[in-house]
């Protein structure tokens, strides 16, 4: 039988003044972070900038390594059941982001693709410097992924197989090719941009530890869905590293959806996200 200071303790211990995960910050205690100024000429002299950078570049390769290796890998195998499948492939994208995302938010923010850093840039979360600096060592990350693997395919399977290089598939028009990649973006950032989210992060402590989960969920759902479209790119840097090593005439045709497809969908998913979800204009005027 409990005694009745154990009882008390206990009680005082777990107070239900809050709904779980809800008492770090209240609302009223919350404030929201200054914006990003667009230019900050400091960064260039700090080194966790640059550190930020290969960060990016070292996480971009790995990711191209990696799911790149496993397209080409379903491609060559006699029929989709003797291989992992779309399935395999999109736990292969999901995955890696789930990883990464983990393993570099604390150094760089785990964007690992221009149009999640597009949309951060946005909303203010990061300046114009280190937003051009970030996608600059994604796409090099991302070429130098792409051509490790040619490099174990060898060129006559490489291009046998196509690379892993995205493009709209027969019966698709470049249009809707061009939607699947708005659409699957804006899922992908509205996702971040939830997940990362700084006042919900001071309300539910649990949140940030979470993070990389959905955002991975995300990029493999948008892949089960519009692979037979587009391949998904929803990244440009996967679409550039993939057709600069394949380097063929189809790769390049439709290669411009898989850059204004991916910024358009960032674009919407930070003004969603800034404007109606968070009305962060309007609370400024207040």
């Amino acid at each position: 039988m409990e005694r009745e200071e154990d009882v008390k303790i206990g009680a005082n211990k777990f107070s239900e003044r809050h709904a779980l995960g809800t008492g770090a910050q209240s609302d009223k205690d919350y404030k929201e972070p200054p914006p990003a100024p667009l230019f900050e000429p400091g960064e260039l002299k700090s080194w966790s900038f640059y550190r930020a950078g290969i960060a990016e570049f070292v996480a971009t390769f790995l990711f191209l390594y990696i799911t790149i290796l496993t397209v080409m890998g379903v491609n060559r195998s006699p029929n989709k059941c003797s291989s992992v499948g779309i399935q395999g492939i999109a736990w292969a994208f999901g995955g890696m982001i789930f990883a990464l995302v983990y393993c570099t938010a604390g150094i760089s923010g785990g964007h690992i693709n221009p149009a999640v850093t597009f949309g951060l840039f946005l909303a203010r979360k990061l300046s114009l410097t280190r937003a051009l600096f970030y996608i600059i060592m994604q796409c090099l990350g991302a070429i130098c992924g792409a051509g490790v693997v040619k490099g174990f395919e060898g060129n006559a399977r490489y291009e046998m197989y196509k690379g892993g290089a995205n493009f709209v598939n027969h019966g698709y028009t470049k249009g809707d090719g061009l939607g699947a990649e708005i659409i699957g973006t804006f899922v992908l950032v509205y996702t971040v941009f939830s997940a990362t989210d700084a006042k919900r992060n001071a309300r539910d402590s649990h949140v940030p530890m979470l993070a990389p989960l959905p955002i991975g969920f995300a990029v493999f759902l948008v892949h089960l869905a519009t692979i037979p479209i587009t391949g998904t790119g929803i990244n440009p840097a996967r679409s550039l590293g993939a057709a600069i090593i394949f380097n063929r005439d189809r790769a390049w045709d439709d290669h411009w959806i898989f850059w204004v497809g991916p910024f358009i969908g960032a674009a919407l998913a930070a003004v969603y996200h800034q404007i109606v979800i968070r009305a962060i204009p309007f609370k400024t005027r207040g």
